[in-house]
């Protein structure tokens, strides 16, 4: 192969960044392709190019996209480019591709060279570039007059800084340009997410991290520190807010197996590391999405991980599950998501997030960083590096809402794995389809190893009265049981508090019935406050009170109440004798509207023929 250092344009970029003589031609590698957020339609490419000495982002013209579309311009491509032009945008230099070619007899070498990032732009020397039309699209940004550069700030000194008292970011690097290779550099970012702390105890000894994602126009990074940068930045980084990012901080490559970013590299916070809220935000995106339809979920590979919004249909209960390998246990939630392409996905949140979801049906939710799963035809989980947005103020959530309050409210759903909303027969493992109680004890669910899912449509026709709450624990998220050791003093365990009172919560047996047979349910709070109608606490009061005309009055009106009950299956041992108990996750009302739609579309599967038990 040929020698592809002999032939590269060493040390031009520097030259052209400082203004002096622009050669005619350059040889350059291609070191980082991404593409940009289309606008009308028209795609546009961000490139990195290397001369073995320094790198520089440019952007690729329009007229050249077909040499990455067909696989010939690919990372570590040398290229000869006989047309560009140089503009000066946000403080940095960027190299406009106007007429490239491909030397594909080098192949495509690894990175040639030690590049570093470029500095000290000069703006003054260059000559004004005008666009080129019908070849560049941009945000006013590409093709712009040449801009002033801004004036530089110095960083604040940290108390355990370097000797140099901070250094100045006036040249803001792009976060894309970040590599191991990258000396004395600032980014301007935005925060878009800042993780739990975590702790870890093991032989070499124990300690604690956090972990955030940064954002700004040219990508998206990770940093994490470990236990002082802790103690000196968790506080300081605040979810939505932009800062100032200085070295020295390592740059190295990703972790993917933690990470949802499409980046090579991530930053770990050093000791000495400078960071400077902005109070200057411009320029500095939101959060960046890359939204898949719930449509496209089948055609999305396991364990990937994407973006998506949807309206929120349905919430269920706070579960809890424990973990294989490390025993503890974790909070788990399940949401329903639909969105205007016309299906419905089983979407999982954990810890925190799933204790503290107080997103009500109907809500506009953005997500970022979920994975996907083929667990019941497609599902997803939102993992710890991802975020959830309500209502988030982008055009995707507004059209959404639009369309759901026009239409959207009364169609109906399919479901990756046909079940949901299908009409269709339906076989045992099926995890969301809706089953009759007589279905639901010939298939044996919850006899097996593993929970059974299944969703029936049924009547109420008995709550069983005793016991039908537990005094809980006042403490957020605790919720165990209190006991009362003296009068007016409510006592839990796990908490080690007494409260004055506790806060009574639903623990329910119903029967319930359709035209197939009749089955008990386990019920909990949530579900116990949509049958009952009222919270726990009033109706232990009225039985305190002695007004049992009310309370008698109120399990009365529980009766006949018809739900669809979202339920797992699963063996257990009562006395010495093994069961399966039915437990309700969430129970919803019927929406008439999609079972009048479920119906039509059943007597729409029966052909109308000699045999059919229609008539015309």
């Amino acid at each position: 192969m040929a020698d592809a250092l002999g032939v590269i344009s060493a040390g031009q970029l520097a030259i052209i960044n400082g203004g002096g003589a622009r050669p005619d031609t350059l040889v350059l590698q291609c070191v980082q392709i991404k593409p940009m957020a289309s606008q009308q339609n028209q795609e546009r490419y961000r490139v990195v190019m290397n001369d073995s000495c320094n790198f520089i982002q440019c952007m690729l013209a329009q007229q050249n996209n077909s040499l990455i579309t067909n696989g010939k311009l690919t990372k570590g491509s040398l290229v000869r480019v006989t047309q560009y032009q140089v503009n000066f945008v946000k403080d940095k230099n960027i190299l406009i591709l106007l007429d490239v070619e491909i030397l594909e007899e080098y192949g495509q070498p690894e990175k040639l060279g030690q590049p570093v990032a470029l500095e000290n732009p000069q703006p003054g020397g260059m000559v004004e570039s005008k666009p080129q039309p019908g070849n560049i699209s941009g945000d006013n940004m590409y093709g712009a007059k040449p801009q002033q550069p801004a004036q530089q700030r110095q960083l604040p000194s940290r108390t355990n800084a370097s000797s140099n008292g901070g250094s100045a970011h006036g040249n803001i690097h792009p976060i894309e340009a970040l590599s191991p290779y990258a000396h004395r550099w600032t980014i301007k970012a935005r925060c878009t997410h800042k993780g739990d702390i975590k702790t870890w105890h093991n032989k070499n000894g124990e300690g604690k991290l956090f972990s955030a994602n940064f954002l700004d126009d040219s990508g998206e990074i990770r940093a994490t520190g470990f236990n002082d940068a802790v103690d000196s930045f968790y506080e300081m980084l605040q979810e939505g807010s932009v800062y100032y990012i200085a070295s020295p901080c390592k740059v190295q490559l990703a972790k993917k197996q933690f990470s949802n970013l499409n980046n090579d590299y991530e930053l770990t916070f050093e000791r000495d590391t400078q960071i400077e809220k902005a109070e200057d935000m411009d320029g500095v995106p939101q959060v960046r999405y890359n939204f898949t339809s719930l449509a496209d979920l089948q055609t999305v590979e396991k364990d990937n991980t994407i973006d998506v919004i949807g309206i929120l249909q349905e919430v269920g209960e706070v579960g809890e599950i424990v973990g294989k390998t490390s025993s503890k246990p974790y909070s788990k939630r399940e949401l329903t998501l639909v969105d205007n392409t016309g299906y419905n996905v089983r979407l999982t949140v954990w810890g925190k997030i799933a204790q503290d979801f107080d997103a009500q049906p109907e809500t506009v939710i953005a997500f970022k960083g979920l994975k996907v799963s083929d667990f019941g035809g497609r599902s997803l989980s939102l993992l710890s590096s991802g975020t959830m947005n309500m209502n988030p103020d982008i055009d995707e959530a507004y059209k959404l809402k639009g369309w759901y309050d026009g239409s959207g409210r009364n169609e109906q759903f399919q479901s990756h794995a046909n079940t949901m909303s299908s009409v269709a027969a339906s076989g045992p493992g099926d995890r969301n389809a809706y089953k009759t109680i007589a279905q639901v004890r010939d298939e044996n669910l919850g006899m097996g190893d593993e929970t059974d899912w299944f969703s029936i449509k049924a009547t109420i026709i008995y709550v069983k009265q005793d016991n039908v709450a537990y005094p809980a624990c006042l403490t957020d998220s605790c919720n165990k049981k209190t006991v009362e050791v003296d009068p007016g003093q409510w006592r839990c365990e796990k908490c080690d508090k007494t409260w004055d009172r506790p806060d009574y919560r639903y623990i329910m047996s119903v029967n319930v019935s359709d035209h197939t047979g009749q089955i008990w349910l386990s019920c909990f709070n949530d579900v116990g406050l949509a049958i009952m109608g009222l919270p726990a606490n009033d109706l232990m009061q009225m039985r305190d009170e002695g007004d049992e005309r009310k309370v008698t009055e109120a399990f009365a009106e529980a009766n006949c109440k018809t739900f669809v009950f979202r339920c797992k299956a699963k063996m257990d041992t009562f006395q010495d004798q093994q069961r399966v108990r039915y437990q309700v996750q969430y129970a919803n009302p019927l929406n008439f509207s999609l079972e009048a739609k479920k119906l039509t579309d059943m007597i729409a599967k029966y052909s109308i023929s000699d045999n059919s038990l229609f008539v015309q």
